[in-house]
């Protein structure tokens, strides 16, 4: 299979997968087609989009013979319009076949629809399942609600969040802490398990 190889600045390359118009840009791209390894890399002020979806990094890489797999490097930013989320991270790994999100390192995930927050050290984001899996140094906001724990789960369609692993949750100057909790942030109301403690502000 021929490889190719190219080299420039302010790259602009227009295609078509599965009926999904990509562009993407950058200051240098390489890449290869060999049948099995295909790969296209983006490097400096690299940025790619789709019909909903926006990522920037200082490198990407395009992978699989549909480019359904992208890797994103340094400083990752990027937003889903139609999902209403917008992210920071570390690193960026997306699963276009499965619509899976893996967000290494410092990362934070704003979901505009329901005004939350969270942030972790790695953040797993379903886009069929609209659920987020967060975890290391959690935390979660909304209003005047905040959440810090080792692990979450954050249902955003129910808009329910489970915590464990030290979880507290801060509530209008109340301090609640348990085994296991799970808060609806609609509502705001906490349901604690195991070694239920805390304080209440009169």
């Amino acid at each position: 299979m021929r490889v190719f190889f190219l080299v420039f600045l302010s790259a602009l390359l227009i295609f078509s997968v599965w009926a999904d118009i990509f562009t993407f840009k950058a200051d240098r791209m390489s890449g290869g087609r060999a049948s099995g390894r295909e790969i296209t890399i983006l490097q400096g002020s690299a940025e790619v989009r789709s019909d909903n979806l926006i990522l920037q990094a200082d490198r990407i890489e395009l992978q699989g013979a549909d480019n359904e797999f992208i890797d994103c490097q340094g400083h990752v930013r990027g937003r889903d319009d139609e999902q209403g989320i917008l992210f920071e991270t570390d690193r960026l790994r997306y699963d276009r076949t499965l619509k899976i999100a893996r967000l290494e390192g410092n990362s934070t995930m704003e979901d505009t629809q329901n005004g939350v927050v969270a942030r972790g050290r790695f953040i797993e984001y379903n886009d069929e399942t609209g659920t987020a899996i967060i975890q290391v140094s959690v935390r979660l906001f909304k209003d005047e609600l905040a959440c810090r724990s080792e692990y979450a789960l954050y249902r955003r369609n129910e808009k329910s969040l489970d915590l464990s692993g030290f979880p507290v949750v801060y509530k209008k100057g109340d301090e609640l802490r348990a085994e296991r909790m799970q808060v609806d942030l609609e509502t705001e109301d906490v349901i604690m398990e195991g070694a239920v403690s805390g304080s209440i502000k009169e």
